[in-house]
């Protein structure tokens, strides 16, 4: 069974750092990751997510109005995936999580 992990925290506090170190762990490992974070945020440039440390990686975006579950699908469709990050994961409504 898949577990669900939700970390919060102040701003500046370094969470997108965390989120894009636990990512590199994986793929350092040769397991496949997923990135995503809202379609608005564009600090890092369109479909990124970066941190103030100047780190970032490419990812994918969701909007308000995207089902979540059926987005996963096609990216586990594509290949294996061993863990699904999300930045930005307090802007999804109740139905996306």
């Amino acid at each position: 069974m898949a577990k669900l992990y939700f970390q919060y925290s102040t701003m500046n506090a370094g969470k997108s750092t965390l989120l894009l170190q636990a990512s590199h762990n994986y793929q350092e490992r040769g397991m496949d990751t997923y990135l995503i974070t809202a379609g608005f945020d564009k600090r890092a440039g369109e479909g990124k997510i970066g941190s103030r440390i100047g780190i970032a990686s490419d990812s994918d975006t969701f909007e308000s109005t995207e089902n979540m579950f059926q987005k996963i699908e096609e990216r586990l469709n594509k290949g294996p995936c061993s863990c699904v990050f999300i930045d930005e994961a307090q802007f999804l409504s109740e139905e996306q999580v």
